[in-house]
């Protein structure tokens, strides 16, 4: 099974940026911690702060891959072409989010990729990559 995660803007200041809203680690290690504890998951991950290549990478793997964890950032908010890009493609996508974007501001309660992806899950802290990963592994 090949999986891909795909991280948004600022997503690289993980264990770095406001760390009572995304935790003090970073995403590398917890990415590690996901491969060891799923070994037979072909697990690959992406992150870039510009929206072209976030689309043009679900554009690539969107047609090979069995899943795609997708964590636009603030790109879920405003992005109607990383909507489209889901829609466009085969592969099933969820969408996670780090916090719960309803306790937040206003514009955070919109998301133009949640009406084309499978599911989405958000507020669990980086637990949220886990329990996406879950939903295709079982």
């Amino acid at each position: 099974m090949k999986i891909i995660i795909i991280n948004g803007p600022n997503l690289n200041l993980l264990g770095k940026r406001e760390q009572n809203i995304y935790g003090d680690l970073p995403f590398e290690e917890f990415f590690s911690t996901l491969q060891n504890k799923y070994p037979s998951v072909e697990l690959s991950h992406f992150q870039s702060n510009i929206e072209g290549e976030l689309i043009d990478k679900i554009q690539e793997v969107g047609f090979s891959y069995d899943g795609i964890i997708l964590n636009a950032a603030a790109y879920s908010h405003t992005s109607v072409g990383i909507g489209d890009a889901v829609k466009a493609i085969e592969s099933p996508v969820i969408e996670v989010h780090i916090s719960n974007t309803f306790a937040r501001e206003e514009f955070r309660h919109q998301s133009y990729i949640s009406p084309v992806a499978k599911g989405v899950i958000l507020g669990f802290g980086l637990h949220s990559y886990e329990l996406a990963l879950q939903s295709f592994v079982d």
